[in-house]
């Protein structure tokens, strides 16, 4: 039991890593090489053909559940990721790490709804200890929420949203079938959902201009932003609490800071340590039993 709960934290840490870095690599092709709709498109098909490949050989039990599955993919995968990118093309990566710390709260309230979890003040208290500590880490060279970023912040805030109700949603029929079961026909309903909105701009790009950067860029996208962070949250999904997954989100601004001290030699501060402690506190109330 204590493996599988090291196994659980190193997976949620990976997911984590990826996403951490996934704000600055994917602004970096977005919108001037791939327009955001194209960008998705190619995501969700690359990542569904990697997930029929590897998955096991396991039918649904009943129509039912094909349609909870497509009902998991229009939060999980259509909403989630149209409204993540495309906002992050109207604002900037900071605004969008400050709006992704309202996700836990979501799920904390989502949990309590939809499972009829009993919110616990422990939980409660790690939510605040870990939103404080990652507003206060994000936050910590300015900020700026203004007229010109209103319409990213506000598609990025949908998508915080969205991705906390799939979280939520996705927990109890985890239960039932093996997790690249759940995320081959998840990714498979959202080829449905994005194809009408991202064909268009897919038709638009010119390779001639992208650099050998941004393919590694989209690579990245593909493989670890898509295929790699939703297997393995879904499998750390499978056993443990939607509230421990949705709270390393918390996390992911730590992540960015420990990668621009190594890469860019930025300074480890007091405050950046102080606020750090923070989130693990929170990790440590909200995954305790």
């Amino acid at each position: 039991m204590k493996n599988k709960t090291i196994l659980i934290h190193a997976a949620l840490l990976s997911v984590a890593f990826i996403y951490g870095a996934n704000y600055s690599i994917a602004k970096y092709i977005m919108p001037d090489y791939i327009q955001a709709f194209a960008i998705i498109l190619m995501r969700v098909l690359g990542a569904t053909i990697l997930f029929w490949i590897v998955a096991p050989k396991e039918k649904l039990q009943s129509k039912r559940d094909y349609l909870y599955l497509a009902l998991c993919s229009l939060f999980g995968v259509a909403i989630n990721q149209l409204f993540f990118f495309k906002g992050l093309s109207y604002t900037v990566p900071i605004n969008a790490s400050v709006i992704m710390t309202t996700t836990p709260i979501m799920v904390l309230i989502s949990t309590a709804i939809i499972l009829k979890e009993k919110i616990t003040s422990t939980k409660i208290l790690g939510i605040i200890f870990g939103f404080t500590g990652a507003v206060l880490l994000i936050t910590n060279g300015g900020f700026n929420f203004n007229t010109t970023t209103f319409k990213g912040d506000i598609m990025i805030l949908i998508n915080a949203l969205s991705y906390g109700t799939y979280l939520v949603l996705a927990k109890p029929i985890m239960n039932k079938y093996h997790p690249l079961t759940i995320v081959k026909w998840i990714f498979t309903f959202g080829c449905i959902y994005v194809f009408p909105f991202g064909f268009f701009e897919f038709q638009q790009i010119d390779w001639s201009i992208i650099p050998t950067n941004g393919f590694i860029a989209l690579g990245y996208i593909i493989v670890f932003t898509t295929f790699f962070a939703y297997l393995l949250n879904a499998w750390a999904l499978k056993h443990a609490s939607p509230n421990l997954v949705g709270y390393y989100i918390y996390l992911q601004p730590i992540i960015a800071t420990i990668i621009a001290i190594i890469f860019r030699g930025d300074a480890l501060t007091i405050s950046v340590v102080l606020f750090s402690s923070l989130i693990f506190v929170g990790v440590y109330l909200v995954g305790k039993k």
